[in-house]
């Protein structure tokens, strides 16, 4: 039979063999920096909390209040009886605060990308891609129907090309910030290139909402780029705020008709009320505090600079994602382990998640950091280049 273990067996042995095998690790209790799995307590610099949200005090107290009041979730789509006055609220804020009319939530970035490019496209329409995008674009392209192309990460000469070839309504999605290299994606050249050639630009800013920009706004004001000139933006929740969700911010036009077609929209449980109101007030906090944001950056740009200095090879980042490349699955997973053993959480990152020979450790320095606790992942990393032989990945 086509489903019976025998099947599998060779698929799953082969990625154990590759040194791709993953397994989450469940943990029992997490502090601002600290996370303890199975009674050993770590320095946590594996997570997408940038700022340092997700204890803040006002965010619990927001969140313990919906819960008295709205319960634990929405139990029904929003289209249904999902939608609370939470919700509501929460878009409208988002679209103010991103200077456009409209957001819709989601209930993560992932389904927000499959809702937008399988929504908005099919067979008559075109697509192009940076080749580094998150998986969830990659996998909205392909259910999409549309015709699809990835351009080279950045190259915008590469990308020229394929615009001038195609005579099909196309539609170009970057990441704003890059997950797994932390690299920002060229936002002016983009939009010169869309408008030139008529195309949509959708920007996942992920990684880049909250962090990016005097106010935390993102890619757009991290380039000073009028929020007029972007049609279409997903924004997260569960990074810089903290939280969880998701929603898709832009025109009046395009959110109205993602809200009456997007099916993983109309047919899915709606967040839950409680990160709602979690989520408003993370909102409030990213412009009052805008020390995290300075903090993090600072943080991580020394980070990067010291590793260098020791003969790491890091990827050109200049945001929190700090990319330790060590090259082979094997030699990220010992590194990983060596840091685990000494007190230290950060993930081995391999392909598929990222190409072949580039796996790595990926570090996120956030702002609840404090410069102690990066030298003693410095000092850690140090002792590690002088006596596992990992330095040296160029």
């Amino acid at each position: 039979m086509w489903f019976s273990a025998a099947h599998f067996a060779p698929t799953l042995s082969e990625r154990q063999r590759q040194n791709t095998w993953r397994t989450p690790q469940p943990w029992c209790e997490a502090q601002a920096t600290t996370i303890s799995y199975q009674g050993k307590r770590l320095l946590n610099f594996a997570s997408n909390d940038y700022l340092g949200l997700a204890h803040h005090p006002d965010i619990k107290q927001a969140a313990i209040k919906a819960l008295r009041v709205a319960g634990v979730g929405s139990t029904s789509a929003a289209l249904v009886c999902g939608q609370s006055h939470y919700h509501a609220a929460l878009e409208e804020r988002l679209a103010t605060f991103m200077g456009k009319p409209k957001a819709l939530l989601f209930s993560s970035g992932y389904t927000a990308n499959l809702a937008v490019l399988s929504t908005l496209l099919n067979a008559k329409h075109a697509l192009f891609q940076d080749r580094l995008n998150h998986a969830s674009l990659l996998e909205g392209g392909l259910h999409s129907g549309a015709y699809f192309r990835r351009y080279r990460h950045g190259d915008m000469a590469h990308l020229e090309q394929l615009l001038k070839r195609q005579e099909k309504p196309t539609l170009v999605a970057t990441d704003g910030v890059f997950s797994m290299d932390g690299d920002i994606a060229p936002l002016p050249a983009l939009l010169q290139l869309c408008q030139q050639y008529n195309a949509l630009l959708y920007v996942d800013d992920a990684h880049g909402f909250g962090v990016l920009g005097a106010q935390g706004r993102g890619i757009a004001e991290h380039f000073g780029v009028p929020f007029a000139s972007l049609p279409l933006t997903m924004v997260t929740l569960g990074k810089a705020l903290g939280v969880s969700g998701a929603a898709v911010v832009g025109d009046e036009h395009l959110i109205d008709y993602l809200q009456q077609f997007a099916k993983p929209y109309i047919f899915t449980t709606a967040m839950s009320p409680v990160m709602a109101a979690a989520a408003l007030r993370a909102l409030e906090l990213i412009q009052e505090e805008p020390w995290r944001r300075e903090k993090a950056t600072t943080l991580a740009r020394y980070f990067h600079q010291e590793a260098v200095r020791m003969g790491y090879t890091m990827a050109p980042s200049n945001t929190p994602i700090q990319p330790l490349i060590v090259g082979t699955n094997g030699a990220a997973l010992h590194l990983s382990h060596w840091l685990f053993e000494r007190g230290v959480l950060a993930t081995a990152i391999r392909p598929p998640t990222v190409p072949l020979g580039t796996a790595r450790l990926r570090f996120t320095i956030t702002a609840a950091h404090s410069r102690a606790e990066v030298d003693t992942l410095l000092s850690l990393l140090a002792q590690a280049a002088a006596t596992q032989g990992v330095a040296k990945a160029r």
